[in-house]
């Protein structure tokens, strides 16, 4: 059994905003274009556009339409990917070491050089978070785009995972979660974020916020101030105008 370790620096996560994610997919396209392109092998894509495609992904966006108690029917958009469990049954179940915890920042990984592809990980994992990879036969899985964070070749502003640098509408966030201070603990206290299915005790370091009620928005006119009239009588043209029509 692999052992997990008691307690790491930091807890590197993400925070997805379930009331702005508006399903585009752009993070799916991010992560599968960064991560095959940068990091271990290559995500496969089996027939692609035949009649029986499969392929690897790290992240994918469900959505649900739900119906809440109050309140009309919404559509949520819920992106998924691997959670860094603190107490991550899929590193435990392992029976090479091949997927392990980082102690310095929390980040579960998988080394695909001792991986033997025997899917337990995939069996504990109780988020659907990891795959096989159809061509590789080794486990695959979100890596925060490790690869990016700590690369001090790009810019600080693309240090972040791919999935969050896209995000169109800014619903994704990523920060230390181990750390009340951070922008991204503080979303979570402000928002009331929460864990995906807390009961299984796995005690996930992402976190979601919740979508509020769309019938309890304030409706909040943004071009309301620039739509003031600037005079009260018709001046220039449109003044000569009015006058003529008035004596029609």
């Amino acid at each position: 059994m692999t052992s997990l370790p008691q307690t790491t620096e930091r807890k590197l996560g993400l925070v997805i905003d379930l009331d702005t994610c508006v399903g585009c997919h752009a993070c799916v396209i991010a992560c599968k274009g960064w991560n095959t392109e940068n990091y271990g092998a290559p995500l496969s894509d089996e027939e692609a556009y035949g009649a029986t495609p499969s392929g690897s992904f790290l992240n994918r966006v469900h959505s649900y339409e739900i119906t809440p108690e109050a309140g009309q029917a919404q559509l949520v958009h819920f992106p998924k990917s691997c959670l860094h469990c603190e107490d991550a049954p899929c590193v435990t179940v392992c029976p090479t070491g091949a997927s392990y915890k980082r102690v310095a920042d929390g980040i579960v990984l998988v080394n695909e050089s001792d991986c033997i592809g025997c899917g337990l990980c995939a069996w504990a994992c109780p988020y659907g978070a990891r795959e096989m990879d159809p061509t590789a036969k080794v486990m695959k899985k979100c890596t925060l785009c490790i690869d990016r964070i700590y690369n001090e070749n790009l810019p600080p502003e693309d240090r972040e995972p791919a999935c969050v640098r896209t995000c169109p509408a800014g619903a994704r966030h990523f920060g230390d979660l181990g750390d009340p201070d951070s922008d991204v603990s503080q979303l979570v206290a402000v928002r009331g974020g929460y864990d995906l299915m807390p009961d299984l005790g796995t005690k996930p370091v992402n976190k979601y916020l919740p979508p509020r009620p769309k019938d309890q928005w304030e409706v909040t006119d943004i071009l309301a101030p620039f739509l003031e009239p600037v005079a009260d009588t018709p001046q220039g043209f449109l003044g000569w105008l009015d006058r003529a029509l008035e004596r029609l």
